[in-house]
């Protein structure tokens, strides 16, 4: 019974490390012709010339007020909404 035993976690230990095989990723070198990666920044440039201030533009001229509307006939219109409907259960 105990060489049973033992032969069997013997057996058992030989399986589970059987098993246990890394997997071995090969990644691509990148290909020819591609450029590499950034490099440092360069300098700031200089500062423009600023624009002439005397030119403006002009002004528009003002548009044509509208005529006078009529003066009303004295009536007045009340609209009345109409009455709630019954809530539906």
């Amino acid at each position: 019974m105990k060489r049973s035993i033992l032969l069997a976690a013997a057996l058992a230990a030989l399986g589970l490390t059987a098993c246990d095989k890394p997997t071995v990723v090969n990644v691509p070198p990148p290909p020819a012709g591609l450029p590499g990666p950034a490099g440092a920044t360069g300098a700031t440039g200089s500062q423009g010339n600023t624009g002439s201030q005397g030119n403006t533009g002009d002004t528009g001229s003002t548009g044509s007020t509208g005529s006078t509307g009529k003066a009303g006939d004295g009536t007045t219109v009340i609209v009345v909404p109409p009455p709630a409907s019954a809530p539906s259960n």
